[in-house]
């Protein structure tokens, strides 16, 4: 006789028709996504997008709340069945640049574009919840979706978790997931990686203090100018002094100004960029030797100095088992093809790594660069000549969906 643990395991009928209903929704993902990218806003305040989400999730059987130091939305679907609660998770907020897409469909305020896909990002999670609102009866638990302003540097998700939002469905989520487009990956594919996968993000802020005076008479003045310049090349040189080969770690000096013409030796001269690392230690020793270079440097030209540094997004790391079950859930869901281990981690930050540090969860990349484009030659994020592949986002809606109901069955 064959007992119950003997028996084949049977397919699963729901998970490999998620893409074919994601992409019955795709007229709707789309025309939501157009109307974001037209009206483009920035930072915690995004009255416009905020309520396009509203009446996007109108009539959608959700308990919608919205945030109160930030316009952030917060939506929670109740299963028909009890049991845990999944986070989902989309940003917002739009970068301060002039649009050059060539897209018809460019933004219509000045100075303002979608250029990290966060429009993307609010269609396809809009999408996750009318797709799972369908799938309400084979749900025990709860979802959450945070729609999240902020992302670009304002710490966002910091706000909603502090106004309750891992909590919005009555008890800790267990799980969360973020996906984010990228258009220089293939289109449609889904890449994570266990443990980082995304760096920590720290600013630093040098002002040079020396003595002005004229061109002429460099020996009565105090020059920060060459202090300045020689803390550039010190601090590129340190970070690939003081870290192995191994940990990865990347200092990039943005921003270099002094003086005001050409025969006037200004008093002070103005240094900042930006630290990217993977590992608390290693963030730690970034922080102390970007002072200990600029104080020495600073005292050996003769001059003062402050150096202020700005913490950022801490490292995005993935929970190993969560990020093995996203790459599964992308093989079954999207096919083989669309799954990849991404080798290395990204060295550009993200505040999804907030909610990651308090909830088992996983981050992914989602290929979004366009069909007639070597991904290799496709604008990146953040440039404003940028453009994502609209096919791919049917592909987001079905792995947020599946990360959900597999969850929650």
């Amino acid at each position: 006789m064959t007992g119950p643990e003997q028996l084949p395991t049977l397919p699963d009928l729901v998970l490999p028709r998620l893409l074919d209903e994601a992409r019955e929704l795709q007229p709707d993902t789309v025309a939501l996504r157009r109307r974001l990218h037209a009206q483009p806003e920035i930072g915690l305040q995004l009255p416009n997008t905020q309520q396009q989400i509203l009446d996007a999730l109108d009539g959608l059987p959700l308990e919608v709340s919205t945030g109160k130091t930030s316009t952030s939305v917060t939506a929670v679907l109740r299963g028909a069945k009890p049991g845990p609660a999944v986070l989902l998770r989309g940003d917002m907020d739009a970068l301060p640049l002039q649009e050059e897409s060539g897209l018809d469909f460019p933004s219509e305020i000045d100075g303002v574009m979608h250029a990290c896909g966060h429009d993307t990002h609010v269609a396809m999670l809009v999408s996750a919840a009318r797709l799972l609102a369908r799938h309400v009866d084979e749900i025990a638990g709860s979802v959450v979706f945070m729609f999240q302003p902020g992302e670009e540097g304002q710490h966002g998700a910091r706000h909603m978790i502090h106004e309750g939002v891992l909590d919005a469905a009555g008890e800790r989520v267990e799980r969360a997931f973020g996906v984010h487009i990228y258009p220089t990956l293939p289109s449609g594919r889904v890449h994570t990686r266990p443990g980082p996968l995304m760096a920590a993000v720290d600013d630093f802020h040098v002002r040079v203090l020396g003595k002005g005076g004229h061109g002429s008479v460099p020996e009565a003045a105090v020059d920060p100018i060459p202090a300045a310049a020689a803390m550039v090349g010190a601090l590129h040189t340190m970070s690939s002094r003081r870290f192995a080969a191994t940990e990865p770690a990347v200092l990039s000096v943005t921003h270099l100004e002094a003086g005001t013409t050409t025969n006037i030796i200004p008093e002070t001269a103005f240094v900042e960029g930006t630290m990217r690392t993977l590992s608390d230690s290693a963030r730690a020793t970034m922080r102390a030797e970007v002072e200990k270079v600029c104080e020495g440097i600073a005292a050996a030209y003769g001059c003062r100095v402050h150096v202020d540094l700005t913490p950022g997004y801490p490292v995005t790391a993935n929970d190993p088992h969560e990020a093995a079950r996203v790459l599964d859930l992308a093989s079954t869901v999207l096919g083989p093809d669309n799954a990849a281990p991404l080798p290395e981690p990204i060295m550009g930050g993200e505040d999804f790594s907030y909610v990651l540090q308090r909830v088992p969860g996983a981050f992914a990349l989602l290929g979004g660069c366009p069909p007639d484009v070597d991904p290799a030659e496709a604008p990146a994020n953040h440039s404003n000549r940028v453009r994502h592949h609209e096919d791919a986002m049917a592909h987001g809606v079905a792995m947020h969906a599946a990360y959900a109901l597999s969850t929650l069955r």
